[in-house]
C-alpha cells in the first residue's frame, strides 16, 4: 500500500497526525458572482495539512480578474495563474505547473465540497494505493426545472449505471467526478489533454489506468452540483458530451459499451420509425414506446419530486438522451486528434 513522503501510517487518531500539504486547482471564468464563495469554501475545509489555492483565470466578460488578484493580495495561500484560452484543460494544465504540493486536488467554481471533501481523499489515497479519488456529483436543484434535472443525472434511466453519479459501493472506477491525484500520476501520463474540449476527465482517467494507475470511487466524497438553469443549456450540455465522447472513442480504441451507445441508436430507432411511419404505420410504435417508457420511468423515478418538477421529468430525460444521442452520431471527424508525424 502506497504512502506519501513524509507521511507516516494514520495515527489513532486524526488530531495527532501529520497531513500532507494538498495543491488545490480550480479553473476560472467568469465567475465574478461566485468566486470569492468557491475559494472561501476551499480554504475552510476541516483539513489540518497546508493547503494552496491556485487559480487558473480565463478571458471572462466580467471582474473575474479583479476579484482573484483581491483575494490572492488578501491570502498568501492564493495563486492566480493566466488561461489565455478559457479552454477548461488549459486552465487545469497551467494551475497544476503552477503548484508544488504532491497531491492535486481538482476543484470547479460551482462545487460545493463538504467540509472533510480532503480529509477523506487522503486517507483514501493512502488506504488504497490509488493514483485518483473522487466521489458522487450530487446533482441539487432549486427550480422544478433544476429538481427534474438533478433527479435525471442521479437515476440510471438518465444517466446509466455510472457509480459517480448514482452512487454505489467504494471501489475500482473508470472515471471519478473531479479527482484528488497523486501528482506523480499526472506527471507520468501528461496531465490533461488540451485536446478534449469536454470529456478530458474521463480521457484522463483512461490513460492513468492503461499507465498501470488505479482510479478509486469514494462514496463519502459527495459534492453538491447545481445543474443547468433551462432546456436550451442542458441540451448543449449533453450535445457537446455526446459529441466529445465519440472523439474520445475514436483516440482510444475499445471504450465504447452498450451504455454510450444506448442514445445514439435509441435517436437513430426513433428517426427510422418516423421515416416509414407514412407508409408503414407499425413505425410509430418505436417512437411511441420510447416517450410511453419515458413516461412510465419518469413516474418510478420521480417519486417525492414536487408536482412541477415531475411534470418536468419526461421532458428532460428525453432532452438528455436525445442531444448525448445526436451529438454522438454527428461528432465531425475534424474533432479527431491530429496524427503525429
Amino acid at each position: 500500500m502506497k504512502q506519501f513522503p513524509d507521511s507516516p501510517a494514520p495515527a489513532s487518531s486524526s488530531e495527532t497526525r501529520v497531513w500532507p500539504p494538498i495543491s488545490i486547482v480550480i479553473p476560472v471564468l467568469n465567475e465574478e458572482r461566485h468566486l470569492r464563495e468557491a475559494v472561501r469554501q476551499v480554504l475552510s475545509q476541516r483539513y489540518a495539512g497546508p493547503i494552496e489555492v491556485v487559480l487558473a483565470i480565463g478571458p471572462s466578460r466580467d471582474r473575474t480578474q479583479e476579484v482573484a488578484d483581491e483575494i490572492a493580495a488578501d491570502d498568501p495561500r492564493v495563486v492566480v495563474v493566466p488561461n489565455p484560452t478559457g479552454r477548461t484543460p488549459n486552465a487545469l494544465n497551467a494551475a497544476i505547473a503552477a503548484s508544488s504540493n504532491e497531491i492535486v486536488a481538482r476543484v470547479d467554481g460551482h462545487a460545493m465540497l463538504p467540509d472533510d471533501y480532503l480529509q477523506i481523499a487522503v486517507e483514501t489515497l493512502e488506504e488504497t494505493g490509488a493514483d485518483n479519488v473522487g466521489g458522487v456529483m450530487a446533482a441539487e436543484g432549486v427550480t422544478p426545472f433544476e429538481q427534474a434535472v438533478a433527479r435525471a443525472m442521479t437515476s440510471k434511466i438518465g444517466v446509466g449505471g455510472a457509480r459517480f453519479h448514482t452512487g454505489g459501493t467504494a471501489g475500482p472506477a473508470d472515471t471519478v467526478y473531479l479527482g484528488v491525484f497523486r501528482r506523480s500520476a499526472l506527471e507520468r501520463v501528461g496531465g490533461y489533454d488540451e485536446h478534449f474540449q469536454r470529456a478530458q476527465d474521463w480521457e484522463m482517467n483512461h490513460r492513468i489506468r492503461e499507465s498501470g494507475g488505479l482510479v478509486w470511487f469514494q462514496p463519502r466524497m459527495r459534492v453538491s452540483y447545481r445543474p443547468r438553469p433551462d432546456l436550451r443549456a442542458l441540451a448543449r450540455q449533453y450535445f457537446h458530451y455526446g459529441r466529445w465522447r465519440r472523439v474520445v472513442a475514436r483516440t482510444h480504441e475499445g471504450t465504447i459499451n452498450l451504455r454510450y451507445l444506448a442514445p445514439p441508436l435509441a435517436v437513430l430507432a426513433i428517426l427510422v420509425g418516423l421515416l416509414v411511419s407514412p407508409f408503414f404505420w407499425p413505425g410509430l410504435l418505436i417512437p411511441g414506446g420510447y416517450v410511453a417508457a419515458i413516461l412510465a420511468g419518469s413516474a418510478v423515478t420521480g417519486s417525492g419530486l414536487p408536482t412541477p418538477a415531475l411534470a418536468r421529468l419526461p421532458l428532460v430525460y428525453m432532452t438528455m438522451h436525445m442531444s448525448w444521442g445526436w451529438g454522438f452520431l454527428t461528432s465531425p471527424r475534424r474533432l479527431g486528434k491530429p496524427e503525429r508525424g
